[in-house]
C-alpha cells in the first residue's frame, strides 16, 4: 500500500506557521521525516491560498525536492497555483490532488493532468456535494473516468477516493463508501484508489485518533485500497499499511464478518482493535469512552 503524508499542511500549527513564513529550513525536515518514515508521496497541502497560492508552490515544490526525490502531492484548490507546482515538479510524477465531480473543476485540471502526464485523486465529491451512498459514488466515478478516457488519460494515472468522513458524525457514510469499495475493481479496471484516512477520527479527542486511523486502515485494505493520505508520525499504523500485523488485520475481519471472538483471551491492544472496529461498522454507538467499556 503507498503512503502519502498529509503532514506538510498549512493548517498545521509547526508547519503552517513555516509555509506563510516560507521558513524552508522546517519544511525540509519534515520532508526528510517523511521520507525516512517511508512515505511514497508528500502531499503539499498549502489550502485556497487565493493571493498567494502560485507564488508559494513554485517556492515551495524545488524547496522540498532540494533534500528528497519523493513525488509530491499538489494539495489546494487554486487551479494557478496547480499548474505552478506541475511546472516546477522535476522529481518523479507529480499527482494533483484532488479533483472533484464537478463541470468546473474537471474543466480546469484534467487538461493539465493530461499536459503535464500527473496522477490525480478523483474526489468523488459531486454537483450536489457528498453522495448519498455507494451507487451515487459509482455514478461520479463512471462519470470521471469518462471525462479522463475523452482527453486520453490512461486509467493507471487515477486514484479514486470515496471519502472519508468521521466515525462520530457518519457511520452510515462509512459503510456507503466501503460498499463503493466492494465494487470499484469491476467499475474501474486500472484504476488506483485512495483515502484521506485521518477523517475518520475527526472531532474524536486526540489519544483516540490513532487506533481509529488503525483500524480503519484496515478496512480500506481488506478492500483492496492501494493508497492512502496518513499521518507520517504514525508508526503502527505504517506497520499495518505494509503487511506487518496480520494478526491485528485477522482480528477485524473476525468483526466485520460477525464472527465469535473470546475476549478474554486476548491482548490489552487486540481488544482495543475489537471494539474500535465494533464502533466504525456501527455495530455499537460511537462515544468517546468506547475502549473503557
Amino acid at each position: 500500500m503507498k503512503l502519502i503524508g498529509e503532514n506538510l499542511n498549512i493548517m498545521s500549527k509547526k508547519y503552517g506557521k513555516a509555509l506563510k513564513e516560507r521558513d524552508a529550513k522546517t519544511l525540509q525536515e519534515l520532508a526528510v521525516i517523511e521520507a525516512e518514515a517511508g512515505m511514497d508521496y508528500i502531499d503539499l497541502n498549502i489550502g485556497p491560498a487565493g493571493k498567494t497560492g502560485e507564488e508559494m508552490m513554485s517556492w515551495l515544490v524545488p524547496v522540498i525536492h532540494e533534500v528528497v526525490d519523493l513525488p509530491l502531492a499538489l494539495d489546494t484548490s487554486n487551479v494557478k497555483a496547480i499548474e505552478a507546482g506541475l511546472k516546477a515538479h522535476k522529481k518523479g510524477r507529480a499527482m494533483i490532488n484532488s479533483i472533484m465531480v464537478r463541470q468546473e473543476r474537471m474543466d480546469a485540471l484534467l487538461p493539465l493532468a493530461k499536459e503535464y502526464d500527473a496522477e490525480f485523486i478523483g474526489l468523488l465529491w459531486g454537483p450536489e456535494g457528498m453522495p448519498r451512498d455507494e451507487n451515487e459514488r459509482g455514478a461520479l466515478c463512471a462519470e470521471l473516468l469518462f471525462r479522463a478516457s475523452d482527453l486520453g488519460i490512461v486509467p493507471e494515472r487515477i486514484y479514486i477516493d470515496p471519502i472519508q468522513t468521521p466515525v462520530n458524525v457518519q457511520q452510515i457514510q462509512i459503510m456507503s463508501a466501503l460498499a463503493f469499495m466492494d465494487m470499484f475493481a469491476d467499475m474501474a479496471p486500472g484504476c488506483r484508489s485512495t483515502i484521506g484516512l485521518s477523517n475518520v477520527s475527526n472531532g474524536a479527542p486526540e489519544h483516540l485518533r490513532p487506533i481509529l486511523n488503525q483500524v480503519m486502515l484496515i478496512l480500506w485494505k481488506r478492500r483492496g485500497m492501494t493508497s492512502a493520505i496518513v499521518d507520517t508520525f504514525d508508526k503502527k499504523l505504517h506497520q499495518i499499511a505494509k503487511g506487518k500485523r496480520p494478526e491485528l488485520e485477522a482480528l477485524v475481519a473476525k468483526v466485520e464478518d460477525g464472527e465469535e471472538i473470546d475476549m478474554a483471551s486476548l491482548s490489552k491492544e487486540e481488544q482495543d482493535f475489537v471494539k474500535t472496529a465494533k464502533v466504525i461498522l456501527g455495530h455499537t454507538l460511537y462515544s468517546d469512552s468506547w475502549l473503557e467499556v
